[in-house]
């Protein structure tokens, strides 16, 4: 791949870099691309059980490559359309990027270091989890470029992850704040040294990685379904059947006897 550089840091542990280290990893169409195929793809891979995705060199991302502006074709099927239709079809296609991650069956762990701004503050909200370097900067700026702040996920995410008024300060103003900010506004789970971010991503990733894969699998489904329960019952019924499914995966069995005889459980396969 030309923008990412995919490897497996542990058994059931993938890294996915963004590679475009003298550009602050700002998007564009080959990354849109590459990112769509690699998540979309995680759908069928019963390997990996975690992904982290973070950026190589200075930043996470840097939002869109202003100094590479796409142009009808660089994206499939806009072959010779105009304006319009182009910059219509480029949007839904950075959408697609937001929801191939935020919808992947695996937990994603955001590794965010320098830059995550507009595009690139999008990334992380899709993802599950955000860890942040004290490096780390963050900002919905596409209201600086005189559009709304409304893009790509951002006013989906942002308000349900620190509260509207927090969302609607941060989205009005496009400012920068930074990783302690994030902290404090619970942006972010956890902040680190630059040097031991990918340390405290992986520790995180294994954490889950040592659950079951029903029980992975299931809890993001549910957590992020029930984000948008209408109800308290309504959240319950698919509570209620995904743990009366749980029951016949062998799952609990598994711990039963791990707590007996003192270990981990050894979880069997879907």
């Amino acid at each position: 791949m030309e923008t990412l550089i995919c490897r497996n840091l542990e058994e059931g542990i993938l890294e996915v870099r963004m590679n475009r280290p003298e550009r602050l990893n700002a998007i564009n169409a080959t990354l849109i691309k590459e990112l769509i195929d690699v998540f979309q793809g995680l759908q069928n891979d019963r390997k990996t059980r975690v992904v982290i995705l973070t950026g190589e060199g200075k930043g996470f991302c840097s939002g869109a490559d202003m100094q590479e502006p796409a142009s009808p074709g660089a994206i499939p099927g806009t072959d010779g359309m105009g304006p319009l239709g182009f910059i219509y079809k480029f949007q839904e296609y950075l959408a697609q990027l937001m929801l191939a991650i935020h919808e992947c069956d695996k937990p994603v762990i955001a590794a965010v270091h320098g830059a995550a701004v507009g595009g690139g503050l999008a990334l992380a909200l899709a993802s599950d989890i955000r860890i942040a370097s004290t490096a780390a900067k963050f900002g919905a700026v596409f209201i600086k470029t005189g559009l709304s702040n409304c893009d790509v996920g951002t006013s989906y995410f942002l308000p349900r992850l620190v509260g509207a008024s927090t969302a609607a300060e941060l989205m009005l103003t496009g400012r920068i704040f930074k990783a302690d900010e994030a902290r404090e506004m619970k942006l972010v789970s956890r902040v680190v040294p630059p040097e031991d971010l990918a340390a405290a991503a992986l520790e995180m990733a294994r954490a889950i990685a040592e659950n079951s894969e029903y029980g992975v699998w299931m809890t993001k489904k549910g957590l992020w379904s029930n984000v948008d329960a209408p109800s308290l019952r309504q959240a319950m019924e698919l509570e209620n059947r995904t743990q009366v499914l749980g029951c016949f995966t062998g799952c609990m069995d598994d711990a039963r006897a791990a707590f007996v005889e003192g270990g981990k459980p050894k979880w069997k396969p879907l």
